[in-house]
């Protein structure tokens, strides 16, 4: 893909029905079950992005047989039942957090020295909390640099098991990565939550996912979970869903220009959180309906401004801030903080990029404020290879002249056919 791409407005409302590739978050968790399972399984509905090649390759490098057909979205694995076959090994994973956080859990049941490192951003994002969850379960692993953050070395002899606490307000992803390796733990493991645990809807999907592979987890509430020791996961069938994620950007084109998008195979039972974000629509004067099989957005003549807790799925408030500038009131966007070490601190970059559009965004602590655009300016939007900020002002040039998009390609890590896709609603 070229440094920069221009989006072209829609000339009329959308009308639209689209699929939408497999989940990311569901595909790599499915992944280290299926290499951690008993047996051989096969994923169809799979996501094959930047992010699914890391965690792949990288459970390849750790010795487990990993097939991909890409054509097919569908991975075939052997099973390694909760054996790491490789005594050492180097896991490069880009900036996929995904892969950082599971992977580390996945080398501290082997025998050896395993390394997980990325690229700088990675580099920058904090990991020390899940190291010192493992540190109680008798794991060793520590930061190569004493800084809390990747590259992490794991010196491993399985993991032993027994009960550790962890903060629940920085990611839920360092209690997944447990979750998804303590059924092969020597020991049962029970996991503490100090405070109030974000983006909840993740833990579901990871709970959800484990049970499909024949491991049960105990739980109060969000505060608690324990993993009987022994257990462990059973190859089998599994289909991926389509990542609700990604669909947002769908139903905000429908919102954005008083159209209509119906997405295939999703409906609101799914255990993704962001499938919620269709009830955000909903207050922004939406209309939605839903099925068994699909869900369906139609937006208004003008959207209303918001006031919303996006805690629960922090990955769309760029989507939604997207939405802000065109609406007849201001969107105030809260209890995000998390944001802010992702894939960029996706606060201040929103704003930075709002700003260039001559929209009068201001930051808070933990999330931003967007009032309504009189006009939108031609600009240059950075993307600071973050692929939420790419996806989501794209949308503003649907709606807008003179949006282009900088490093359009890092979409690629977890939609690759992004703008082929947007391009079908035309």
């Amino acid at each position: 893909m070229s440094d920069a791409l221009e989006i072209r407005p829609l000339t009329r409302p959308v009308d639209a029905t689209v699929t939408i590739p497999g989940s990311k978050s569901y595909t790599n968790r499915a992944l280290v079950m299926a290499a951690l399972a008993e047996g051989r399984s096969i994923l169809r509905g799979a996501l094959f992005s930047d992010d699914t090649h890391h965690m792949s390759d990288a459970l390849r490098r750790l010795g487990l047989s990993v097939s991909a057909d890409e054509g097919e979205a569908r991975f075939e694995v052997a099973g390694c039942a909760g054996q790491i076959p490789a005594s050492e090994a180097e896991l490069f994973i880009g900036n996929s957090g995904t892969s950082a956080r599971f992977l580390t859990s996945v080398a501290a049941l082997g025998r050896g020295t395993y390394v997980i490192d990325g690229v700088a951003r990675m580099r920058e994002r904090p990991i020390q909390d899940l190291l010192d969850g493992l540190r109680a379960l008798g794991v060793r692993a520590r930061t190569r640099y004493d800084n809390g953050c990747p590259p992490v070395v794991v010196e491993a002899d399985g993991i032993a098991g027994g009960k550790t606490r962890m903060a629940g307000e920085r990611s839920s992803q360092y209690f997944t990565a447990i979750l998804l390796a303590a059924p092969y733990a020597r020991r049962d493991v029970e996991i503490e939550v100090a405070g109030d645990l974000i983006s909840k809807p993740y833990i579901d999907m990871t709970l959800a996912g484990m049970k499909d592979f024949g491991a049960e987890v105990w739980r109060d509430g969000y505060e608690r979970f324990r993993v009987r020791a022994g257990q462990g996961y059973q190859g089998r069938v599994y289909d991926v869903e389509p990542d609700a994620s990604n669909a947002s950007y769908f139903f905000a084109a429908a919102a954005l220009t008083g159209g209509r998008v119906r997405v295939q195979h999703l409906n609101m039972a799914s255990a993704q959180g962001d499938v919620h974000f269709v009830d955000v629509l909903e207050r922004m004067g939406c209309r939605v309906e839903a099925g068994q099989d699909f869900i369906e957005v139609r937006g208004p003549a003008r959207l209303k401004g918001v006031d919303v807790d996006m805690n629960a799925m922090s990955d769309l408030a760029q989507t939604l801030a997207a939405l802000a500038p065109f609406a007849d009131g201001p969107t105030t966007i809260r209890n995000v903080g998390s944001m802010r070490i992702k894939e960029t601190d996706r606060i201040a970059a929103t704003v930075t990029e709002l700003r260039k559009l001559g929209v009068q965004a201001a930051e808070l602590t933990d999330g931003l404020v967007i009032p309504p655009a009189e006009r939108i300016l031609p600009a240059a939007i950075d993307t600071y290879d973050d692929h939420r900020m790419a996806m989501s002002f794209a949308l503003v040039g649907l709606k807008a002249e003179g949006v282009t998009l900088n490093d359009p390609g890092c979409v690629s890590k977890t939609f690759p056919g992004y703008f082929e896709k947007l391009e079908e609603l035309r």
